[in-house]
């Protein structure tokens, strides 16, 4: 996996594991009992569901514990002038005459859909490192990209509305 994430995200990692051992894990345990409780276990239907979120809960636990184990740490300080991590960029894209505005995160917070773009993703590589002013070439794979300038950088803090990403 070998993902490069910053101290805080293994922080967080840490804290979803520990919720989900010390407190999802005996929820889930207490419902399948529940359900067993119920009778027949071939047309019970809510021991079936109580089983896959157990499971679905153990599988997250071993998915954050093989991403810590397997992380690159990474620092998430920059020049001021420059794109880093957890800045927010303006940027303006000729191609479309559009100006939109992207907070560079982890690959863990990544969200499109909000404005998270990922230092692993082809905008997020592309505009790292580089000034205000500056036109950036993002090469979305061999035979298609495009250019987009930057207009600003507001250098920003991790926030707490940026939850891990599930699977």
């Amino acid at each position: 996996m070998y993902d490069k994430l910053t101290q805080s995200d293994i922080d967080k990692m840490m804290e979803e594991i520990e919720h989900r051992k010390l407190v999802v894990r005996k929820e889930c345990l207490e419902a399948v009992k529940e359900a067993r409780a119920h009778g027949d276990l071939s047309e019970n239907f809510e021991y079936k569901a109580a089983k896959q979120d157990k499971n679905r809960n153990e599988s997250r636990i071993r998915y954050l514990e093989r991403m810590i184990k397997t992380a690159k740490i990474i620092s998430d300080k920059s020049s001021s002038d420059e794109v880093g991590l957890n800045d927010t960029v303006e940027v303006y894209i000729p191609e479309d005459d559009e100006t939109e505005r992207y907070k560079i995160v982890t690959t863990v917070r990544g969200n499109s859909l909000k404005g998270l773009i990922s230092i692993d993703s082809p905008l997020g590589k592309a505009l790292l490192g580089h000034k205000v002013g500056e036109t950036v070439y993002v090469k979305v794979d061999e035979r298609f990209g495009y250019e987009v300038e930057i207009r600003s950088i507001d250098t920003t803090t991790e926030g707490e509305e940026e939850t891990l990403r599930s699977f």
